[in-house]
């Protein structure tokens, strides 16, 4: 929770700082969404490690409408989930957010990114190894890049972790979406092992962190 306060007050001091960059670029929302009262909506790409654990967290956070799990960052195109694994196609794992910025800004959603998981740990989270697990944002856009940049910068110099902050920030060329299977997957498989012992304390860790920012 002290590592969550010190992010928590780094946001609430320097983000009237990163509005003054301007805004972001917006998306039109996909056909099959629930439009219903959103005029506009914004993406947003993260990889911090397995995408089954980001996924799941971020699903809970009020003004998120969508995440869909993929691949970003390598060389192969439309790479299956057993390319990816062999750590040799430069793809990581991460998911794709649309949300709506009247209810969550994208500096809320960096703080929710780098508490989800420990952004020191280079090419792995946990038992997951491999650079497919590197922590890093994929920016839409030049606002996004300023704004990553300037928080990783104050993130590091916030003392919040006793170890550098190896977060890669490199522009998004192209997203892949993961197979069918790896959607929502949390909740399809809640009981499997992984789910249990792997996510779900995550999860409850990020639902106390962030009680006040998520779905009623």
């Amino acid at each position: 929770m002290l590592r969550y306060a010190l992010l928590s007050g780094l946001l609430a001091v320097t983000m009237a700082a990163c509005a003054q960059n301007g805004p972001t670029g917006t998306e039109k929302v996909p056909d099959d969404m629930d439009t219903s009262n959103i005029s506009q909506v914004e993406k947003a790409t993260f990889g911090g490690g397995c995408f089954w654990c980001t996924e799941a967290q971020f699903q809970y956070l009020d003004g998120v409408v969508k995440v869909e799990s993929g691949y970003a960052g390598g060389t192969v195109a439309n790479p299956t989930y057993e390319e990816v694994c062999t750590g040799t196609t430069g793809h990581a794992e991460v998911i794709q957010v649309t949300y709506d910025p009247s209810k969550v800004s994208y500096e809320e959603l960096l703080q929710a990114f780098w508490q989800s998981h420990d952004p020191t740990q280079l090419n792995r989270q946990g038992n997951d190894v491999g650079t497919q697990y590197r922590s890093v944002i994929f920016y839409h856009n030049e606002d996004q890049h300023k704004k990553a940049e300037y928080y990783k910068q104050k993130l590091q110099e916030s003392g919040a972790y006793d170890k550098p902050v190896v977060t890669e920030i490199a522009p998004l060329t192209n997203f892949y979406a993961a197979e069918d299977y790896h959607q929502n997957y949390y909740n399809q498989n809640g009981s499997q092992p992984y789910c249990t012992y792997v996510i779900k304390p995550k999860l409850e860790k990020f639902k106390k962190a962030f009680k006040d920012k998520l779905k009623h």
